[in-house]
C-alpha cells in the first residue's frame, strides 16, 4: 500500500490539482500495473484515505460529460511531508514496488539526497545478498525438497542484480544525468 500512496501523492503533486481519473490515466500511461500492484480500486481507496488523513485537500468537483463529477485534489502541507517520508523510505527499500515508485519521482528531490538514500539502499541490498550467500552452506540438501541452496542462490542473485543496478543509477546521478533540484 505504501507504493500506491506514494504513486498517488506523486502524481497529484506533479499535476495538481488533479482528480482520481487523471491519476489513474497517468499511472496507466506509465504501465504502473506491470511494476506495482496498483489497480483502479487501490487508487481511489488511497485518494479517499489520504483526504481523510488531511494529506489531500478537495478543491471542488469538475463536471464531466463521461459520468459523475470528478473531485479535484491538491497536496496539503501534511501531504507534502507524507510524500517526502514515503520517498525516503522507498529510496532505501529493497522492495521492488516501493523502490520503483520512488524512482518514478526521484527527480522531485535534491540530487545529493537521492544519492545518499540510494547509497543506503545499495548497502541494504548487498547486506541481504551477503547474508543469503552465507546461509548456503548451512543447508546441505541441494537435491532434496525444498532445495534450499538453489533457492538461496536464486534470491542472492536477485539482490546481487539489484546492487549492480543501483551502482549504475548512482553513477548516472553522480555524473549529473537527470533534471533534479540541486
Amino acid at each position: 500500500m505504501a507504493a500506491v500512496r506514494l504513486l498517488v501523492l506523486g502524481v497529484i503533486r506533479t499535476r495538481q490539482p488533479a482528480h482520481g481519473y487523471a491519476v489513474r490515466r497517468e499511472l496507466l500511461s506509465w504501465r504502473a500495473e506491470t511494476w506495482t500492484n496498483v489497480k483502479p480500486g487501490s487508487i481511489y481507496h488511497a485518494l479517499k484515505q489520504l483526504a481523510q488523513e488531511g494529506k489531500l485537500r478537495a478543491l471542488g468537483t469538475e463536471s464531466s460529460d463521461q459520468g459523475p463529477g470528478r473531485t479535484l485534489f491538491e497536496l496539503t502541507e501534511a501531504g507534502e511531508a507524507e510524500f517526502r517520508r514515503l520517498m525516503d523510505a522507498a529510496l532505501v527499500s529493497i522492495d521492488m514496488e516501493e523502490l520503483g515508485a520512488a524512482i518514478a519521482f526521484m527527480d522531485a528531490l535534491p540530487r545529493a539526497h537521492v544519492i545518499a538514500k540510494l547509497g543506503e539502499q545499495r548497502r541494504n541490498a548487498a547486506a541481504v545478498r551477503d547474508d543469503l550467500i552465507a546461509m548456503i552452506p548451512t543447508f546441505p540438501g541441494r537435491y532434496e525438497a525444498p532445495h534450499m541452496p538453489d533457492l538461496l542462490e536464486l534470491w542472492s542473485g536477485v539482490f546481487d542484480n539489484l546492487t549492480r543496478w543501483t551502482d549504475g543509477l548512482l553513477e548516472r546521478l553522480e555524473s549529473g544525468e537527470y533534471h533534479m533540484p540541486e
